[in-house]
Parts: C-alpha cells; structure tokens; sequence
C-alpha cells in the first residue's frame, strides 16, 4: 500500500518522536549521576527557579501531583531538594533545590546543552528561534 501513513505527519507523532531523539542519548548521562528522568527534570526546573508548590512543579515536570509529591519527599532526604511552607498559604509547600541538588544537576544541565546544540546542528539560526517560538506558542494554548 503505497502513500504516507496518517502517523507520519501528525504532530503529536512527530513531536514525540522529536523528543524521543533528543532525549534517548542523554538519559544515558542521567542516569550515571543516579538520577531518574523525572528527577532530572525536577532538578533542572529548580536549579534556577523561585521556590515552586508541588502542583506547579508537577505541571513543570509533565507528572502527576501524587508522584511528584512522594518523589519530592525522597529528593529532600537526600538532600536535593528543600520543602517549605509557603509564607502566603501555610497549607501549601513550596519546593526549592539545595545547593547539593544544584551541584549535582549543573553539569547534567550544561552536557544538555551540548546535546541539544549537536541535535539542533542541521538546523539555520532562524529555524531554531522559529522552532522554539512554535513550540512555545502551542504548549501556551494546549
């Protein structure tokens, strides 16, 4: 049967398989530093952020609250993630990285720039700003 198939120009296809490329090498180096992919991502996220609650850090890092909040839990006990009530509702907790989670994530987030500067490589300057505001403008109205 000759002709495209409905997959191979569907965005949410595409864009998984996107991601999958960017992010199948790199896991790898994750990994070695004893992290897992969603507490790369909380690491990453707070490593240059304002404490965030468990439900904003949860919509950050594409997880579900729950997860997040247990996961959170274990990260404090190792000392790479702080919880803080929030001064303005006591009855939320903020998360902010320490100083031993953002050393332990510096060099994972510079070997990502590495990495995603290699993927984006046969892409012009203008088409990689293009991509990104595209990227942006539907994960704003999603």
């Amino acid at each position: 049967m000759a002709g495209e198939r409905f997959v191979d120009n569907y965005l949410g296809y595409l864009l998984g398989q996107a991601n999958h490329a960017l992010y199948k090498e790199f896991d790898a180096q994750v990994r070695a530093r004893g992290l897992s992919s969603v507490e790369w991502r909380v690491l990453a996220t707070l490593q240059d952020s304002e404490p965030l609650t468990v439900s904003q850090l949860a919509q950050e890092v594409l997880s579900k609250q729950p997860t997040v909040t247990k996961l959170v839990q274990r990260m404090a006990e190792q000392g790479w993630v702080a919880l803080q009530a929030d001064p303005a509702d006591q009855r939320r907790t903020l998360v902010v990285a320490t100083a031993g989670g953002r050393r332990l994530v510096k060099p994972l987030v510079e070997a990502a720039r590495q990495h995603e500067a290699r993927i984006l490589r046969p892409l012009g300057a203008t088409e990689k700003v293009a991509l990104r505001k595209l990227l942006v403008k539907i994960a704003q109205h999603a």
